[in-house]
This record gives structure tokens, sequence and C-alpha cells, in this order.
């Protein structure tokens, strides 16, 4: 009973930290799956899909023993990836194609790119290495709403204790302010605290130390803050026009005005916390728990699209008209991935996939690829629950 009335003043004293009741989803206007012929995918014939499967593959570690996966799974185990032919005939033959549609039934939405940041580093601070990373701090509170309101399932609070009461976590603008109010938790130190910025945002990433040896960094947890684009920001504030948004000229904006450009940085309230994974990955893992494959993996909403599945995207290539039309894998999700066709395309690690990743911003269209004799609706809500692995898009 202790327990009880202890976790019942635990969700009283965050609930300041919900600016407003949890909304609730509108009412469909169409259904956002509709199955098609193969067809109609907008160039499925001009893809190269056995990339494509080999991501599928690593979706399977995940997935492939629950019910609606584990045949086709297993039939992919079998499928030679040396075999284009043959790789596409497997997708036709075990796989059902729906075209996703947004609530007002059109079928186009944004797709941005994200990537792997690679950043020089030391374990220790110096005098070149003065910013931190941190780890998931020891006073971060987290309140899992389900084992209280079944209703709120995946929605949680985060907070910390003060004295005999529960208030928000420390807040960007708190954390990067001189006070070093999470003195101890430190993971790594880098040279640039606008390289650090974006790598909040994408979530993950390569800490590259000094004797040449790189460590992947992986999202743990967030301080419970809201995300707040200061692209959009940038935008209202007419220092930037919409042509000319692109995470490149965010950051050379930020970096000739170094005393507004700090202030900026603040005023997205949200925090990413990492962890050091293993020397064994090279590519970070996403919401789905698997490797990313650089140009094959998706981030998407998984209210919409089932972690793990096939997604046909046929959009163009950053900043042009030239079309980009392949098969991907829904593997990862984003605090700024909202919507249903809207999705992130992982372009890689290091600083020429973030060249292109922060330039893409490109109109296109989805389709998802469910295994056959599955209702959509049985796919659609097969995902358990997911921490999102960043931020996503900066506007």
């Amino acid at each position: 009973m202790v327990r009880l009335f202890f976790i019942a003043g635990i969700v009283l004293a965050l609930a300041g930290c919900m600016a407003k009741p949890v909304p609730q989803p509108p009412a469909l206007k169409v259904e956002p799956l509709e199955a098609v012929s193969w067809s109609e995918l907008d160039g499925w014939a001009l893809d190269y899909p056995s990339a494509a499967l080999e991501a599928f593959l690593k979706s399977c570690q995940a997935i492939g023993t629950r019910e609606q996966w584990q045949s086709v799974c297993n039939a992919a185990q079998s499928v030679s990836l040396n075999d284009e032919q043959g790789v596409r005939e497997f997708f036709e033959e075990f796989f059902q194609p729906y075209r996703i549609n947004n609530d007002d039934g059109s079928p186009t939405g944004l797709i941005t790119g994200y990537y792997g940041p690679e950043l020089p580093g030391s374990r220790e601070k110096t005098a070149t290495y003065r910013y931190p990373l941190y780890r998931q701090p020891d006073d971060l509170l987290i309140v899992d709403l389900d084992e209280i309101y079944p209703e709120l399932d995946q929605y949680r609070l985060r907070g910390r204790v003060v004295g005999n009461r529960v208030v928000p976590y420390f807040e960007r603008g708190e954390i990067d302010n001189g006070e070093n109010p999470l003195q101890g938790q430190e993971l790594f130190w880098v040279a640039d605290p606008v390289e650090l910025f974006f790598l909040h945002i994408q979530g993950s990433g390569r800490i590259r130390l000094e004797d040449g040896s790189k460590v992947m960094v992986n999202y743990a947890n967030q301080n419970g803050h809201p995300y707040r684009s200061i692209g959009k920001l940038l935008l209202e504030r007419k220092a930037m026009t919409r042509d000319q948004m692109s995470m490149q000229n965010i950051r050379r904006w930020v970096e000739k005005n170094p005393q507004s450009g700090a202030e900026l940085l603040a005023e997205n309230p949200s925090y990413v916390f990492f962890r050091e994974l293993p020397e064994s990955y090279q590519s970070p893992p996403g919401s789905l728990g698997v490797p990313l494959t650089a140009r094959r993996s998706l981030a998407v909403d998984p209210r919409t699209i089932p972690l793990g599945a096939p997604v046909f995207l046929a959009t163009t290539f950053p900043g042009t008209d030239f079309p980009l039309k392949q098969l991907m894998v829904a593997q990862d999700t984003g605090g700024a991935i909202k919507g249903r066709v809207r999705a992130d395309f992982f372009w890689g690690m290091g600083n020429d996939a973030g060249d292109i990743a922060g330039r893409m911003k490109q109109q296109g269209r989805l389709w998802v690829l469910l295994p056959k004799n599955e209702r959509d609706g049985d796919l659609a809500i097969d995902n358990e629950a997911v921490p999102t692995t960043g931020n996503g898009a900066i506007n």
C-alpha cells in the first residue's frame, strides 16, 4: 500500500512534465494500408533487392521467433544473396505489398536522412576535449505509467527526487550552463559542442580516440523534456530561409554566432544520454536492436509500420530530382519521425554520410511488405515497446 501511495505521488508530481493531457488519436478518415499489386510499386523492377534482404535477415534476429514472421524468416535463410532475380522472387512469393496512406488519403510524405556522426574525443577531460557525453545519470527517475494506468501503455515520465519531492529532470540549458549538475556521469569528452549537439539529434555515433581506436556510442535514455527543432526556430526568426535549411547551414550559423548559437541550442530542452557499445559494433543498433545497414535501414513511425518489415521507398536523392527507389527495412524510430508516410533514411557513418543526410528533405511514397495471409491489423500492433534512438530530423 505504501508503494502504491509513493508511486501515485510520483505520477502527480511529474504531471507538470506533461504540457497537455495525453492526446487521443484523431478518427481515421481512410485505412492506413491499402493492398496493391507489385506492378504498382514505382521502381520495384529496377532495384537490386539483395542488399535489402541482407538487412532483413538482421531483422529476423529480432522478429524471427514471432508467429507472423517465422515462415518468411526461415525461407529467407535459403535465398542466395548473389541471385538478384531469386531475391526478387522471394519477396514476391512471400509478401503482399501495401501502399501507406495519410489519414487524408494522400500517398506522399516527408523523407529525411540521418547518419552516425564520428567525433574525435577522449575518455578524460583535456584542454582540447572539454564537452562531455553523459551516461544515464544515477538520479534519473523513470516511471512507466502503464504500471498504474494500462491505457497509457508506452508513456513514461522522467524526473528526479529533491528532498521529498519529485521534479522534472534538468533541461539542456541547465546541464550545459557550466554548473556541472551531472558531474561524475561523464562517458567521453569531445572538442566541439555543435558536433555534440548533432550527435544528440542522431542518437548514435562513434568516438575516435587519440590512440586511433573507435568506440560506438548509442542512445541510452533521455531527460524527459520534449524535442524542440532549432531549424524551425531559425525559420521563425527569419535567420534562414526554407531553401537554405540544412544541417550544414545550421552548423555554420551557430559557429558564426557563438553567443546566439549557444542560446539557440539551449532552447531545445531535450537531452540524450549514451551508452558505450562493445567493439564488435561497427554500425549503431536501431530501435529494433539490430545493427543498422547503410542506405537500407529506415526509421519509421511504428504505429503504422511494424519494426522489422521491408518497406519500398520511392523518393529522390537529396537536393535533386534524380529518382531514389529501392527496398528498405524498418529498423529504427525517432522522436521527430511521426506520421504514416514519414521516414528517416540511414546513410551510414561519418562526415560523408552526414553531408548527404543533412540535405535530405524530400517528398516520397512508402509501401510496406507484410507476410502473405497475415492481416495488416495483426502486424501493425506487433511492435514491442521500443525507445526512440534520438530525435531524428533536425527540422
